[in-house]
């Protein structure tokens, strides 16, 4: 159980929503974060970054996650029942270095769609005292939604950047679309950051944290305002609008991102009546946006993380009113549309019930970004049966690796439900990707029953990995 009083509060929340972060400490005695330095010195003079094996390698890490501030704080932002996704890196920043270009992170090798109603949080631990000199993560506080800055080039950036500096123990937990860099190293001093993920697996139906009011005291902002209110599980209220639908519906191609933003959540705000509008938009918008979609940049040759674009994001937060025009637009001959639909409905959640039938039909698509994103619908929107288990089950062997990773993602949320998902789970035990194979591994462990429980057992008893064993100390 997470003691309550470490779960944040109102203002820490809307901090984190407007500004993309919020710092907390796990406020062990120094010797136990010192210790952790010296186990990370050793590594990377012995072994060289192991990369996501760095918390089976040094254990003690996982009590800076299991301090009761860290789980308040995780429970408040990404609910209970969160887990720790497989991916973890040790970032070391030596003295001298020059730090590196804003970015964003990637998805891990999978193809989310970038949104504000965030599902993933980054969470970058400090083993050592970090002051501005040792070169720490700087992010652009506020800049989380917005796809594009001034420049990536920080010698160029026009908006305000943020050091983010603390005592040993501090852990800042980051919105996953924040901009981010290592900056310069201008100390003596080695550097370590260590970056883990964490991922929401429940929709939120009310307020995770310690909720005293509902009033947005934070400087009025539309997107985090529609943030706000789809973490308190309500959807939007409806409410006049002085200004033109039209006007705000032209704005949404305009040249500026915040004017695009600000006038996709007003039209949130109006609601119905600007639904067939919307639709029209987001497939204009979608079709246009292919080539971006499609590309693999340089620094990311598996693909890209498109950002749900404004007429989508608008969509999104009319949330229930819109789901009978998302459903029709789902058999779309393109399978962009179709994709970014399915996504629209995986952000619009538990009311879009009347989706899941559609989209059961759609996760056996020809494409696999369309398949991928209806699975991850089902898991969001809920409503499990035996007829998607057996879909799911069946995408398990899919051919391609994001459409099995969701599916076993899905089954997760799915709990005991998917217990007739056991041998397929354990088929996937042996996935040719290390990510899966931990999905499979969170699904059995949140079906929960006997056969689960053996089946993870016998896994571990196999795959267990010692921490003092090493090339120096192999027995």
């Amino acid at each position: 159980m997470v003691d309550k009083q470490f779960l944040l509060n109102d203002a820490q929340m809307q901090q984190f929503i407007a500004d993309g972060y919020i710092t907390v400490r796990a406020d062990y005695p120094p010797a136990f974060h010192a210790q952790i330095c010296q186990q990370l010195d050793t590594v990377f003079e012995h072994e060289g970054n192991i990369g996501n094996n760095i918390l089976p390698r040094i254990p003690q890490i996982q009590r800076v996650f299991d301090h009761p501030a860290l789980r308040g704080a995780l429970t408040s932002l990404v609910g209970e029942g969160y887990i720790m996704n497989p991916h973890r890196h040790c970032h070391l920043n030596p003295p001298g270095s020059n730090g590196q270009h804003w970015h964003k992170d990637c998805y891990v090798f999978d193809h989310n769609i970038r949104h504000p109603r965030f599902h993933w949080i980054l969470a970058l631990y400090y083993p050592q005292d970090t002051t501005e000199d040792m070169g720490p993560t700087g992010i652009l506080p506020g800049a989380h939604f917005y796809k594009t800055i001034s420049d990536a080039d920080p010698q160029r950036t026009r908006e305000p950047a943020l050091p983010l500096c603390g005592e040993a123990g501090t852990v800042a937990l980051v919105h996953f679309d924040a901009w981010h860099r290592a900056t310069a190293n201008q100390s003596a001093k080695k550097r370590y950051m260590l970056k883990f993920q964490f991922a929401r697996m429940r929709e939120p139906s009310a307020p995770s944290w310690n909720h005293r009011s509902h009033v947005w005291e934070a400087e009025t902002d539309g997107t985090s305002m529609g943030v706000w209110n789809w973490l308190c599980g309500n959807g939007w209220c409806t409410q006049d609008i002085a200004a033109s639908s039209a006007a705000l519906v032209d704005a949404l191609d305009d040249a500026s991102e915040t004017a695009r933003l600000n006038a996709a959540y007003t039209l949130g705000m109006i609601g119905e009546s600007v639904v067939p509008t919307l639709i029209d938009t987001m497939r204009r918008q979608t079709i246009a946006s292919i080539e971006e979609t499609t590309a693999k940049p340089p620094d990311n040759l598996h693909g890209t993380n498109p950002t749900a674009g404004c007429a989508a994001q608008a969509l999104s937060v009319i949330g229930l009113p819109a789901v009978s025009a998302l459903v029709e637009i789902l058999d779309d001959k393109h399978w962009w549309v179709r994709a970014v639909a399915a996504d629209i409905l995986t952000k619009i959640g538990p009311v879009a019930k009347q989706a899941v039938s559609p989209l059961t039909r759609l996760a056996n698509d020809e494409h696999w970004w369309v398949r991928r994103n209806a699975i991850e619908a089902l898991g969001t929107i809920g409503c499990p049966s035996s007829t998607t288990v057996r879909l799911l089950v069946e995408r398990l062997r899919d051919t391609d690796y994001r459409v099995r990773r969701n599916a076993a993602i899905t089954l997760a949320k799915f709990g005991q439900l998917s217990a007739p998902a056991i041998p397929a789970l354990v088929d996937t035990l042996e996935d040719e990707n290390r990510y899966n194979r931990f999905y499979a591994v969170s699904a059995l462990r949140h079906i929960g029953t006997p056969p689960a429980e053996d089946a993870l057992l016998d896994a571990l008893f196999t795959a267990r990995w010692c921490p003092i064993t090493t090339k120096e100390s192999a027995f």
